[in-house]
């Protein structure tokens, strides 16, 4: 009777309020050997009931990954791997446990992850696939598992799934999808506690080009995988595992064919990629700003716009980036006509930028030439004016660290643009953020050490204006107005 018995059992215990009577008869612990039986009836019954038992009761599952009903899972996904209404019954058994670091544990110890690989390349339903993605989600979050998953080669199979579903725009299939590239994240990167020290020597670079080569099959998804790539110990990770060429191959691939959605993720990401400084400079020592100056030449202005806020991020704190990125010619040449793009918002931000980050980085008189004779300071003036304070601030200070090393070269085009003239604009606004205010005085302080300059602030009565700020709310715009004045007025 014991078959018929565990199924009324399994049966009952679906009834929420019939759980609490089943622990407290100790059924769970009844129905525990019966997991050792040979009958697959039986499996499938005690299964169910103690599945249904224990739903939602962390004791009660740390009670069964103590008393080895691991072994006993793993033993049943081994020899009746066929079976589909045992393997269903198990898989749910340990999608329900593997959050238990115990049973996490207790499983390194099988060869789960060589079962679970089978079933996912034998599954042929999207219930099956979900199942299964969901329990070697969980088990990613261990390094010991982690290694046999690869070992296993999980990365062909999801892989082979990714490109199944290639253009697919069915819901269920973007659900699988997006799944299978959150799963070779966690892989590549660890989950809430690994590290890929231990992977990494175990074929884990297979997984950067798994996932950069069939991004394209998630065309139709955001760039969510790319972009969960953004904290720095991912990125300075990713680098290591050898991804930004992979990323540039990609790109270079669909410049030609115009894959928008590929070129935006993959962009997204080496833009995150560049943000670290170690990044940079392996980057820069790599040539992926040649590479990326190369793929310039697409006339897609958001692909355009990307790849210069990339080279940005490069430039950042990288005098030899900014002075190599500033003494190149057909590049300057490029961004000022992009400063000229006013129907291109994006891209007209970007090279913008890109013009202030390269003079605020360098420390070289050639590239302050360069820009001039690029006759890209007038952009950089304009953007003083720029709606958005971050810009305002960056272009004040790139123009200051210019002066600062070569003012003389700079000095006619200071006054074709009416540099000083937009600079006291700025210090007479309200509106002005007092950061704003600081750097304008900061770099009219620079400009005093021109005879011309000096001339034009003595003339446009700047002296009153700072006079003024010297009681503004703000300490640092007041300490800034009195040291101009003093510059101003010969004291220092």
């Amino acid at each position: 009777c014991a078959v018929k018995a565990a199924q009324v059992l399994s049966e009952i215990a679906k009834n929420e309020e019939m759980k609490k009577p089943c622990i407290e008869a100790d059924l769970v612990l009844t129905l525990i050997p019966l997991l050792d039986s040979t009958d697959q009836e039986m499996l499938l019954h005690a299964g169910r009931a103690i599945g249904r038992i224990c739903y939602d009761n962390r004791d009660l599952q740390e009670e069964l990954v103590k008393v080895g009903v691991i072994t006993s899972l793993v033993r049943i996904l081994t020899d009746y791997a066929e079976s589909e209404p045992l393997v269903h019954v198990d898989l749910l058994a340990l999608c329900n446990l593997a959050d238990l670091d115990t049973a996490k544990e207790a499983l390194s110890k099988t060869k789960v992850a060589e079962q679970l690989v089978k079933q996912l390349r034998r599954a042929e339903n999207h219930e099956r696939l979900e199942i299964v993605f969901e329990v070697l989600q969980a088990l990613a979050e261990n390094d010991a598992l982690k290694v046999q998953l690869v070992e296993a080669g999980v990365q062909e199979v999801l892989s082979e799934i990714l490109l199944r579903l290639q253009g697919s725009s069915q819901a269920e299939d973007t659900c699988i999808v997006k799944a299978a590239s959150d799963l070779i994240v966690s892989l590549l990167l660890g989950g809430k506690r690994g590290n890929t020290d231990t992977v990494k020597a175990k074929r884990l670079p297979e997984f950067s080009v798994c996932m950069i080569k069939f991004y394209h099959c998630i065309s139709h998804l955001p760039p969510a995988s790319f972009l969960s790539l953004s904290s720095d110990g991912n990125c300075v990770r990713m680098i290591q595992l050898g991804v930004i060429h992979q990323l540039l191959d990609l790109l270079e691939k669909h410049v030609e064919s115009g894959d928008v959605s590929v070129q935006h993720a993959a962009l997204s990401a080496l833009r995150n990629l560049a943000i670290p400084v170690v990044n940079k400079v392996q980057m820069l020592e790599e040539g992926v700003a040649e590479r990326i100056q190369a793929l310039l030449r697409s006339e897609m202005p958001p692909m355009q716009s990307k790849l210069l806020g990339t080279l940005r991020m490069l430039a950042d704190g990288q005098a030899d980036a900014a002075e190599i990125l500033g003494q190149d010619p057909m590049l300057l040449n490029r961004l000022v006509q992009w400063c000229n793009a006013n129907d291109h918002t994006g891209i007209h931000g970007e090279a913008n930028r890109l013009l202030a980050s390269i003079l605020r980085h360098n420390r070289s008189q050639e590239v302050v030439k360069a820009i001039q004779e690029a006759q890209g300071v007038k952009h950089l003036v304009s953007m003083t004016t720029s709606e958005h304070a971050a810009m305002q601030n960056e272009a004040l200070n790139a123009l200051a660290i210019a002066s600062a090393i070569s003012l003389e070269t700079l000095e006619e085009s200071f006054k074709e643009s009416q540099l000083v003239q937009s600079l006291h604009r700025l210090l007479q606004d309200d509106n002005t953020s007092p950061e704003v205010k600081y750097n304008s005085m900061g770099l009219l302080c620079s400009l005093l050490n021109s005879g011309d300059l000096r001339q034009e602030i003595e003339e446009d009565k700047i002296k009153e204006t700072l006079e003024h700020l010297c009681s503004h709310s703000n300490a640092s715009v007041v300490k800034e107005a009195v040291t101009t004045l003093q510059v101003l007025r010969r004291e220092t």
